[in-house]
C-alpha cells in the first residue's frame, strides 16, 4: 500500500516545484521512510513530468501502486534491489518507456501488459524467481537488450525469437534451468552477445552459426554431449565453436555454411581403402586435435604473486573516517595485460562499463578504479575528507575540489536536461545522487598527498592508463560489503584475461586504436609475449599496521572456469 506521507519528502518536493524530469530515490534513508510510512509516498505518482525514475536499495519496498501508470512520460524506470513481489498490470500504460529494470527483487512474474511497451529497448528481470516470461515479447520491436538472467526459467518463449525483434542485439539468460535453445535463434539478425551460462543445455542447434553478428558467447557451465564442442565453450572460442556449430560438427556441414563442404570433409576424413584404418587413424587425429585444444586452454592462465615476493609492492593504510562513508577497498597489481594492440584499450574500458552498468548495479553497490602503476607513488592512504579540502584533478579536466567539481557536474547534467533530445543525463552525472547528504567523500590519496582517486565519481588524470601501460593498479571500492569489493575484483580480473587471450590469439596490428597521436610501440622483449596475467598481491591495513585485508587470498579467484587456470 500506498504510504500516508508522514515523512518528509524533500527529493519528491524539490522535483514537483522545479518541474524535475528525473527523480532518485535510494538508499537507507529512503528505506526508512518508506518503512516507517508502510510504502512509498503516493505524490511519486503525481510527477507526470517525469522521464526518469529510480527507486533502488529499498528492503522496504514490497509493492507498486497501480498509479505508476499515471507517468505517462516515463523514459526509464529503475526499481532494482527492493523486495518487489509484483508488477503492476498498469505497466502496459507507460508508452513512452525505453528502459525497464526491476533486477533483484522477489517477482516470480511479469505481467503479459510489458509487450505493450513498443517503445521498450532494454527489459532487466534478472535476480528474481520468475519461471516464466510473458507472452508477446515480440511486439516490443525496438527491444535491444533483455536480461533474464539468475532466475528459475525453464524455457524461453517462442517469440522471443521472432524475426519482428530485429534490433534485439544481447540476451543474458544465464544461471537458469533452460534445456534448450530454439533453432530459431538464427531470426535475429542483430544478434551479437548471447550468454545462457550456466543453465541444463545438453545442445546447442547448428542453427546459431547462422548468427552473422554474433561476436560473444557464453555457454559455459552446461553439460553438453558433444565434450569436444564443451571444451570450445570453456575456453571462450567463440569463432571457434560458431565455425564448428557452422560445420555441423565433427565434420558433418548441417549450417548454410555447411553443406558439401561438410561431405567433402568426410571423404577426406576417410582416407580411402589403401590408408590406415579409420578406426586408428581417425582415433590419433582426433587425440592430437583434443590435445591441441587443450594446449590452447593452457594459455589462459592467473599468476598470484604473494606480497611478500615483492619488497616495493603498493601497501595502502585505511583511515579512520571512511567507516561511515565507504568503508570496504581490495586492490590489486596485474601485469601483462596488452593494451597496445589494436582496440584493447578500448575494449578494456568497454568491459569495465559493463561491470559498473551490470554487477556494480550502475555504481550504487561497488566502483571500479584503474591507474598506471608507473605513476602511482606508494604508500596509499584510503581516506575520507571534507568537500572543500578534497581536491582532484578529474579526467579530461583541470583540478578542482569536490564541491566545484559536483557544481560543475550538476551545471552540466541541467543543461543536457534543457536539451529537446537528451532529457536523461549521462556519463558521471548519473552519479551525483550517490553522494547525497554526505559530510564527507571517499578518496585514495598518494605519498605526496594527491587524490588519485574518488569514487564513484572519478580517477584522476594524473594516473590514467593509456595504451602504453604495462601494469595495472585495481582498486574496488563498495558500502556494501568487503564480499561485494571481492566479486567484482574476481569478475573484473577473469574478464582481463579473456580480453587479453582474445587480443593474442587475433594478434590485432599495434597501435591500431585511436588516442590522440599513436603512442611509441614498446622495445622488443618490453612488452607481454602471451596472455598470461600476474596478479600482484596487495596488502590493506589500518592506521596502526593491523591487517584488513590482502588480495587475491587464497579464497579469491576460485570459481570454476573452464578457461582459467589459476596458479599460487
Amino acid at each position: 500500500m500506498d504510504g500516508k506521507d508522514a515523512s518528509v519528502w524533500t527529493e519528491i518536493e524539490k522535483a514537483e516545484k522545479e518541474n524535475r524530469r528525473e527523480l532518485v530515490l535510494q538508499g537507507t534513508n529512503t528505506d526508512e521512510r518508506i518503512q516507517s510510512n508502510g510504502g512509498l509516498s503516493s505524490k511519486v505518482y503525481s510527477l507526470t513530468l517525469l522521464n526518469y525514475l529510480e527507486i533502488s536499495q529499498c528492503p522496504s519496498l514490497t509493492e507498486v501502486s497501480e498509479n505508476i501508470g499515471n507517468l505517462i512520460h516515463l523514459q526509464s524506470l529503475i526499481l532494482c534491489r527492493n523486495k518487489i513481489a509484483s508488477v503492476p498490470k498498469s505497466i502496459g500504460k507507460l508508452k513512452s518507456l525505453k528502459v525497464l529494470d526491476v533486477s533483484v527483487n522477489e517477482l516470480q512474474n511479469i505481467p503479459e501488459e510489458v509487450s505493450l511497451l513498443s517503445e521498450l529497448n532494454t527489459l532487466n528481470v534478472s535476480c528474481n524467481s520468475i519461471t516464466s516470461l510473458p507472452k508477446g515479447l515480440s511486439q516490443c520491436t525496438k527491444l535491444s537488450t533483455i536480461n533474464v538472467s539468475k532466475n528459475g526459467l525453464t524455457t524461453l518463449p517462442d517469440d522471443l525469437f521472432s524475426e519482428r525483434l530485429e534490433l534485439l542485439s544481447t540476451i543474458v539468460a544465464s544461471e537458469n534451468a533452460l534445456e534448450e535453445l530454439s533453432a530459431n535463434i538464427s531470426n535475429l539478425p542483430a544478434l551479437k552477445t548471447l550468454d545462457l551460462s550456466s543453465n541444463k543445455l545438453s545442445e546447442l542447434p547448428f542453427e546459431l552459426g547462422d548468427c552473422a553478428k554474433l561476436k560473444e558467447i557464453n555457454f559455459k557451465g552446461n553439460k553438453l554431449k558433444d565434450k569436444r564442442l564443451e571444451k570450445m565453450v570453456n575456453g571462450c572460442q567463440t569463432k571457434s565453436v560458431l565455425d564448428y556449430l557452422r560445420a555441423g560438427g565433427r565434420g558433418r556441414g548441417k549450417g548454410k555454411a555447411g553443406g558439401e563442404a561438410g561431405e567433402k570433409g568426410d571423404t577426406a576424413a576417410g582416407g580411402g581403402a589403401r590408408n590406415t584404418p579409420k578406426k586408428k587413424g581417425g582415433g590419433k587425429q582426433k587425440r592430437h586435435q583434443q590435445q591441441e585444444e587443450e594446449d590452447e586452454l593452457e594459455k589462459m592462465v592467473l599468476r598470484v604473486l604473494h606480497v611478500s615476493d615483492s619488497p616495493t609492492a603498493v601497501t595502502i593504510k585505511v583511515a579512520a573516517e571512511v567507516k561511515e562513508v565507504r568503508p570496504y577497498i581490495v586492490c590489486c597489481v596485474v601485469r601483462g595485460m596488452n593494451l597496445h594492440s589494436g582496440n584493447a584499450l578500448k575494449r578494456f574500458l568497454m568491459a569495465q562499463t559493463k561491470l559498473h552498468d551490470d554487477l556494480c548495479a550502475k555504481r550504487t553497490t561497488a566502483t571500479i578504479a584503474t591507474h598506471d602503476v608507473q605513476l602511482l607513488k606508494s604508500p596509499l592512504l584510503y581516506d575520507a575528507r571534507t568537500p572543500d579540502t578534497l581536491k582532484i584533478v578529474p579526467l579530461g579536466r583541470k583540478e578542482m575540489n569536490a564541491v566545484d567539481l559536483l557544481k560543475h557536474l550538476q551545471q552540466e547534467a541541467d543543461e543536457q536536461r534543457k536539451q529537446k533530445k537528451r532529457q536523461n543525463v549521462s556519463g558521471l552525472h548519473k552519479y551525483l545522487q550517490l553522494l547525497d547528504g554526505k559530510s564527507h567523500y571517499p578518496c585514495l590519496v598518494d605519498t605526496d598527498g594527491h587524490v588519485i582517486s574518488f569514487p564513484p565519481i572519478t580517477n584522476s588524470e594524473k594516473t590514467k592508463i593509456k595504451k602504453s601501460t604495462k601494469e595495472l593498479f585495481l582498486e574496488v571500492t563498495s558500502s556494501n560489503s568487503l564480499q561485494t569489493c571481492k566479486d567484482v575484483m574476481d569478475a573484473l580480473i577473469t574478464k582481463m584475461a579473456e580480453l587479453n587471450k582474445s587480443t593474442f590469439d587475433h594478434k590485432e596490428a599495434d597501435g591500431s586504436d585511436e588516442e590522440g597521436e599513436p603512442e611509441p610501440m614498446p622495445a622488443e622483449g618490453d612488452g607481454p609475449t602471451g596472455p598470461e596475467l600476474t596478479v600482484q598481491q596487495v596488502r590493506i591495513t589500518d592506521m596502526d599496521g593491523n591487517l584488513k585485508v590482502v588480495y587475491p587470498s587464497k579464497t579469491d579467484l576460485t570459481a570454476e572456469s573452464g578457461n582459467l587456470r589459476v596458479i599460487r
